[in-house]
């Protein structure tokens, strides 16, 4: 452990190292002034400095810069402010002592100073400068593993798809590191494909992994059910697997799924729970997809009821999740209004230009919950 001695008086530098020397501590620097110190840390650029200080004793009156204006200092520089400061003051002024705490330091000995005290708050400033870069470490470990499964989770959605017969793309702005929102879309043949949107219950690492659970098998279940009402329930089988009755953990998500033909113009889709999506006709006029059943995982058996639209002539779709809805303060169980008004008015700019008309800048950065619009295209 490193600690840095600072006093103006040279007798208590000597004073001071002595007594920490005499209970084991030898790795120790000394500043005159405030001054000095910061010279010593390369204040104005902290990480070209070669000094690593575990521990800093303050006199609290000094010339220039007194210990209670270096206490502010240091705390104003990200890589210096964890430091822990022991102010050491001959003033019984109470007041002044309350100002060096309120300032950073986390804790004071007076002078004349009593060896057993001194060294027992240093002890206890050192166990909790330990236990504080622990806690950074591992944070920052934590921080590194949560990037590599946002990576890894990011992986599995759906690229963009533009084909002759349609186009799907999607806007996805998770919330946190790791989001609980899914989308994806799979070609079940040259005229079928297979359309998800998913959000499963809560947010971080627990639904996160049941979305990597779910995103495990979706693909095998789109293209082997087809069908929304058996991929439904299908999923639904999946995820009472995860039903924990000891510990009483029930997870669910909600979806909608959608079967698109382009040969028939047909939409076969199925709505567990899910804000009901809708089809835009070339006439502007949006039809629900509100058909279907409760959220997936809530019971063994689902009572599915599936929907069909038939569309003809240029015809878009749009999902979305409950993150978009809560920032456009749209109601679930309605079509949003606001964002049928801006697929009228900026539609044919395309899908980011409908985003930026509904949220701005300041949203798009900072909201509470994952937000996920998919776009359908069929011309």
């Amino acid at each position: 452990m490193s600690i840095m001695i600072v006093d103006d008086n040279p007798v208590n530098l000597i004073v001071i190292e002595k007594i920490l020397k005499s209970a084991g501590y030898s790795n120790m620097h000394r500043a005159s002034s405030a001054m000095e110190l910061f010279d010593m840390l390369k204040i104005d650029n902290p990480s070209s400095s070669d000094l690593q200080i575990d521990l800093i004793l303050m006199d609290l009156m000094m010339p220039e810069i007194d210990g209670i204006e270096a206490c502010k200092k240091l705390q104003q520089i990200e890589e210096l402010k964890d430091i822990p400061i022991i102010i050491i003051t001959a003033m019984g002024d109470s007041i002044k002592l309350a100002e060096a705490l309120e300032a950073g330091a986390i804790d004071y000995v007076t002078k004349p100073i009593n060896k057993i005290e001194l060294v027992a708050r240093i002890k206890s400033a050192l166990r909790l400068k330990y236990e504080k870069d622990w806690h950074k470490e591992n944070d920052k470990r934590i921080r590194s593993e949560l990037q590599l499964a946002k990576n890894v989770q990011s992986s599995v959605l759906s690229l963009p798809i533009e084909t002759e017969k349609i186009r799907i793309e999607a806007y996805y702005n998770p919330s946190y590191e790791l989001a609980g929102d899914l989308y994806n879309w799979y070609p079940i043949d040259e005229d079928r494909y297979g359309v998800m949107l998913l959000d499963i219950m809560g947010h971080g690492i627990s639904s996160s992994l049941v979305c990597m659970f779910i995103s495990s098998v979706l693909r095998d279940t789109i293209t082997k059910f087809v069908t929304p009402e058996l991929v439904i329930a299908e999923l639904n089988r999946y995820m009472n697997r995860l039903h924990n009755d000891q510990n009483h953990l029930n997870y669910y998500f909600t979806a909608i799924y959608m079967l698109v033909d382009t040969k028939n113009k047909t939409i076969d889709y199925v709505n567990a729970g899910h804000p009901p999506g809708f089809l835009m006709n070339d006439s502007g006029k949006a039809i629900p997809l509100a058909n279907g059943t409760c959220a997936v995982g809530f019971f063994e058996e689902m009572d599915i009821k599936p929907g069909r639209i038939t569309y003809t002539g240029k015809s878009r779709i749009l999902l979305y999740t409950d993150g978009l809805l809560e920032e456009i303060e749209e109601a679930e169980t309605e079509l949003p209004t606001r964002l049928i008004t801006a697929v009228q008015q900026k539609g044919d700019m395309g899908l980011h230009a409908v985003v930026d008309e509904l949220l701005d800048e300041e949203v798009q950065n900072n909201h509470m919950d994952d937000i996920c619009l998919i776009w359908i295209d069929i011309p």
